[in-house]
């Protein structure tokens, strides 16, 4: 398995001989980062903003996933489930969707643009969770103590950070130094991309990785 960022809450996720996801396409007229080109057989849109549901980034007829519920496409199984926040200052509500991504025996979790801690029965709701992609910079998502919060709830081997400011953002949000800090935390390791062969090969103990963004 081996997943990328790309910036913001965008990531690509690849296995050999199972469909490719892509999770969150962002506009990047409202986020920032570079325009994306990508290419998959599944999407997952956490929220209808722009900065997480730009379908025309991907592309050829991707099997899209914008709701609660099962899926399974290309041997990968989908679990989405509905974690909704109230933004401040406004009085609708703001619907946010989790999805667990099942590929074989490594589960990935990407939680959107998640902005309240989750109750106990969604985090049961997931099962267990290999590798979390948790969005830490605030702003309308869970900030570092916020994020902190729900990585010891869920207790995956790997979080990666989304969600985050830098240099190629355009909308405030919080540096992922204050989410290192919160993690108590003096060194993070930093890759490309995140390449996993088998379960095994996690890490007992939960570990931050920091990804690079894809840049062309």
């Amino acid at each position: 398995m081996e997943i990328i960022w790309y910036g913001h809450a965008c990531f690509r996720i690849t296995e050999r001989g199972q469909a490719s996801v892509v999770c969150d396409p962002y506009d990047h007229g409202v986020v920032g980062y570079e325009p994306l080109k990508l290419k998959a057989e599944i999407v997952t849109i956490s929220n209808n903003s722009p900065g997480h549901n730009n379908l025309k980034a991907v592309k050829g007829k991707p099997y899209v996933v914008k709701s609660p519920g099962e899926y399974e496409i290309g041997g990968v199984f989908i679990t989405g489930i509905r974690t909704d926040a109230r933004r401040e200052g406004e009085n609708n509500k703001f619907i946010n969707s989790m999805y667990l991504i099942e590929y074989g025996e490594i589960n990935v979790v990407h939680l959107g643009d998640m902005h309240i801690v989750p109750t106990q029965t969604e985090v049961e709701s997931l099962g267990p969770v290999n590798i979390a992609l948790v969005p830490v910079g605030g702003s309308g998502s869970l900030n570092a103590a916020k994020a902190s919060e729900v990585i010891s709830l869920l207790e995956p081997n790997i979080v990666i950070p989304m969600h985050y400011a830098t240099p190629s953002t355009t909308i405030e949000l919080e540096t992922i130094s204050k989410f290192i800090k919160e993690m108590g935390l003096s060194e993070v390791e930093t890759l490309p991309s995140l390449k996993i062969g088998k379960v095994n090969e996690l890490p007992e103990e939960t570990k931050v990785v920091i990804l690079d963004y894809a840049r062309k």
